[in-house]
């Protein structure tokens, strides 16, 4: 397989949809009577997805066919301006920022189209295939979602995913296309671990601007050393897993690392959010409970999942890790049911936890 190297124009964009998912997760942020309303969080799940799935879109097609040339790169930067006017649109009154929003995405979703077929053009065989393929298919999926644009209730949302749906189902229909020229391993996760790896600084970042503790307030002092430990093992256990225990020489399709990203961001950005809240002290105790293991669950499941099956052998996890894992992480849940226990406590678990992720799982 050849050698894949991502480019400084791939991490410039990584940068706006970095910015997209923080303006998303802020939804999660707006309280009433003390847990997040249903509302906000299906406008939360409704505005990542897409935002995902754009991303992710182009950078399958640079993984296949991204060669540093001056229209590819006048491609990207189309695309750039295009998540700019979808970012722009993201807001808590989503409905009123619908049309903006979905011009963003189709755009970025047709240029992505748009490039399969133009690129197939200089391409035979199986590339050839591949490129005809996923280029002529998403525009089903992108007819679908604009098609939303003729309805003003909810059923505009359910047209937009219908098309979005379609548009992720392309890649597992044409599995026998695509397994016959797959993935660039090495770029594949270099490109998903680059765009973690961003979403984790902005974590730290924007968790501790929020934290912000004052002088001689010891409580809020402990808490951010508190929230940069758990964020720092998260990432620990990640990229050493990534940069140690994966073998990037597999080749495959790449869906699992694919569509098990979209459940990491979900989670790194409930897990964000939930530091937050409880740092604010706005928000239910039986509710921020069960929404921060949710997230975190989600988290360690789909980290699991996704590089198992690309993982040397002798270093695959045993089933008996998993009852481990699983066992701490419900055994502090259910005792947090038994016993109220301050805010603290709950961060400090959670940073045990993944600590001992890490450590069992980097060894």
């Amino acid at each position: 397989m050849e050698d894949k190297k991502v480019t400084w124009i791939e991490l410039f964009y990584d940068l706006l949809f970095v910015a997209a998912v923080s303006t998303t997760t802020n939804v999660l942020l707006h309280v009433q009577k003390g847990s997040i309303p249903q509302e906000y969080f299906i406008k939360f799940v409704l505005m990542l997805i897409p935002i995902w799935w754009a991303w992710t879109g182009q950078t399958m097609f640079i993984n296949r066919f991204g060669k540093d040339f001056l229209h590819q790169r006048i491609f990207i930067i189309l695309q750039m301006l295009f998540v700019l006017v979808m970012t722009s649109s993201l807001s808590i009154d989503f409905d009123q920022y619908y049309l903006s929003f979905l011009i963003g995405y189709i755009g970025i979703r047709a240029l992505t189209a748009i490039q399969y077929l133009v690129v197939q053009n200089n391409e035979d065989g199986d590339r050839k295939k591949v490129a005809i393929f996923l280029g002529t298919c998403f525009w089903i999926g992108i007819g679908i979602s604009l098609f939303s644009i003729s309805f003003n209730s909810w059923i505009r949302y359910a047209v937009l995913y219908i098309g979005i749906i379609v548009d992720m189902i392309v890649p597992i229909l044409g599995r026998k296309y695509l397994a016959k020229f797959p993935a660039n391993t090495s770029h594949l996760i270099e490109r998903f671990a680059s765009l973690t790896l961003i979403l984790f600084g902005e974590s730290v970042v924007s968790t501790l601007f929020v934290l912000h503790p004052q002088k001689g307030d010891w409580n809020s002092i402990l808490f951010s050393i508190t929230s940069f430990i758990l964020i720092i093992s998260m990432w620990w256990q990640y990229f050493d897993n990534v940069d140690k225990k994966v073998n990037k020489s597999v080749q495959r399709v790449g869906q699992s690392v694919i569509y098990g990203h979209l459940f990491i961001l979900l989670s790194l950005s409930m897990i964000a959010a939930s530091i937050k809240l409880i740092f604010l002290h706005q928000i239910h105790y039986l509710f921020i409970l069960i929404f921060v293991f949710s997230s975190v669950f989600v988290y360690f499941i789909s980290t699991t999942i996704i590089f198992h099956q690309y993982r040397y052998e002798q270093h695959r996890l045993k089933i008996y890790h998993l009852g481990l894992f699983l066992g701490i992480l419900g055994a502090f849940f259910i005792s947090n049911l038994v016993i109220v226990v301050p805010n603290i406590i709950i961060m400090l678990e959670l940073t045990l936890f993944f600590i001992i992720y890490a450590k069992l799982t980097t060894a």
